[in-house]
């Protein structure tokens, strides 16, 4: 496909009500137990205490309409509120513990979260997301407890009419956190080599890896084509950008196409050098191929973390011979790669990737189809676009879903947004429209950043630490004559621009902190 506030969790408009709630908050109401009463709501506000600022107790209330009970709690004023409801849990032993809720919400408030504060650490806390279907979703945060007691905390600071709904709260031993934050940077050499410039947020110009890598980037994704029409995306570029990787302290994650162009769910094209191979000559093909580019890496000192075995092949790859009409093939096409990543590195982690992150029927059926025939993975990897795949509900159900199935971490290998619904060159970028937005992220700089945040806020509350992490797509391919999609034409133009996190000013966006908050 084509407390005080922490600073890795909040932003500067919830610091604001943060600094008023402590201020001002009373002492807290202790509960002598290890964890919360009334988690459900289903004695309504037992065991919870509510405190604002100015007063508006009354914003926060339980009534019917709860996830998995009758009941939930929650935040809303006809006019503008801030409000916390909490409750302190004491005895507890040292240690890192992690708050779960169900959650769902109006989106637009000024600040909207779940934290764990006054637990002996920096005050932690995950954003809601703006659920517009109204489907619940559940969100996680962690802290190591120091002293035996912390507080869990609701919050809501809002304009009139916008609301907050809380439910099945759980505290309990345990940590969360992603360790894959990446971004797909193949386009960047080609970009760099057409005169792009890029700057960090405060306005420095740089290397546009060192500066994702500075925001909190850990991965770098590169997609390996066989031999494409302009000499990008081949396995010299490859090598060269897994040494600036690794030069940084990245790991990397190589991605085959496994043709000289794009493969993706509309086309799977076999590179001209294996038109006319029969099934079993590709088989070698995708071995030796995938052997060559990964033994070169190792030979110079720059292994594989990880390793995608064709890109988004929701119906197979080389077609018409690996086409998931005939599954066997494919299974043997997709074996034949993961065995050779495994024969250079037995440590380098076989993902196979789909664009179905909200489609959890597709992807069963293609997973068993899979696991039936004994292709090897460690991971399962999805394409989630809001604008595409659904809400994030769907996300998270399927993720929760196929990690407990197949016994296998996720990962998001691709995800981006919008921060303008203007064009930066001549060529209509594939979001162009208010209509084709996911609901409660507006394209802005804001919206970018709350999707990208609300998309890892997903992942990382996959159970049993099963969520890997997520890879955002092409965050430096900029608006750049001569660096257009079209391998064979430069002056194809980018419609993915407005999707980047380097602005039309040439300036690192907003969105690029989030990789620093998990």
């Amino acid at each position: 496909m084509y407390g005080t506030t922490h600073p890795r969790r909040a932003g500067a408009a919830t610091t604001v009500l943060a600094a008023l709630l402590l201020a001002a908050l009373p002492a807290p109401s202790a509960h002598a137990a290890t964890a919360p009463v009334n988690p459900g709501f289903e004695s309504g506000s037992t065991g919870w205490s509510t405190y604002s600022p100015s007063g508006q107790d009354a914003a926060s209330f339980t009534e019917a309409g709860g996830h998995s009970g009758a009941t939930r709690l929650s935040h809303w004023s006809a006019s503008a509120y801030r409000v916390e409801t909490y409750q302190y849990l004491t005895g507890l032993a040292d240690g890192t513990y992690t708050l779960s809720a169900r959650v769902r919400s109006s989106g637009g408030q000024s600040a909207a979260y779940i934290a764990l504060r006054n637990c002996g650490a920096a005050e932690q806390r995950t954003d809601l997301p703006a659920t517009a279907n109204g489907a619940w979703i559940r969100i996680v945060t962690s802290v190591r407890v120091t002293g035996g007691g912390c507080a869990i905390s609701l919050n809501s600071e809002a304009s009139g009419g916008q609301w907050a709904n809380f439910d099945d709260i759980t505290f309990t031993p345990g940590a969360t956190g992603l360790a894959v934050k990446g971004g797909d940077l193949s386009t960047l050499p080609k970009n760099e080599a057409h005169g792009a410039r890029y700057r960090n947020a405060n306005g420095a110009t740089g290397d546009a890896m060192s500066i994702l890598n500075a925001s909190g980037m850990n991965h770098v994704r590169l997609k390996v084509w066989v031999n494409p029409a302009d000499g990008h995306n081949d396995k010299a570029h490859v090598l060269a950008m897994a040494q600036r990787a690794k030069a940084l302290g990245m790991k990397i994650l190589v991605d085959f196409h496994y043709s000289d162009r794009w493969a993706d769910p509309g086309q799977q094209t076999k590179p001209a050098a294996w038109v006319g191979h029969g099934y079993d000559q590709l088989k070698r093909d995708v071995h030796d191929h995938t052997y060559d580019v990964l033994n070169a890496l190792k030979a110079q000192g720059t292994t594989a973390d990880m390793v995608q075995i064709g890109n988004e092949t929701n119906a197979g790859m080389l077609w018409p011979e690996g086409s998931t009409d005939n599954w066997p093939q494919l299974a043997g096409l997709l074996s034949a790669g993961a065995n050779a990543a495994k024969a250079v590195s037995s440590g380098t982690q076989v993902a196979l990737h789909l664009a179905k992150g909200g489609d959890n029927a597709g992807t069963r059926w293609w997973f068993d189809n899979a696991v039936a025939r004994r292709v090897p993975f460690d991971v399962v990897a999805l394409s989630y676009y809001g604008y595409w795949h659904g809400p994030l509900s769907a996300l998270q159900a399927n993720l929760d879903d196929t990690a407990a199935r197949y016994g296998k971490p996720v990962l998001v290998a691709e995800t981006a947004y919008a921060h303008t619904l203007a064009g930066g060159d001549g060529l209509e970028n594939n979001v162009a429209t208010a209509s084709q937005l996911a609901p409660g992220y507006p394209a802005t700089p804001a919206g970018q950043a709350a999707n990208f945040r609300d998309v890892m806020n997903v992942v990382e509350a996959v159970p049993n630490g099963r969520g890997l992490g997520v890879v955002y797509w092409e965050p430096s391919w900029t608006a750049v004559p001569g660096s257009g999609w079209d391998p064979q034409d430069p002056a194809s133009g980018n419609a993915w621009e407005n999707q980047a996190l380097f602005g039309y000013d040439t300036t690192l966006l907003p969105a690029a902190r989030w990789f620093s908050h998990r």
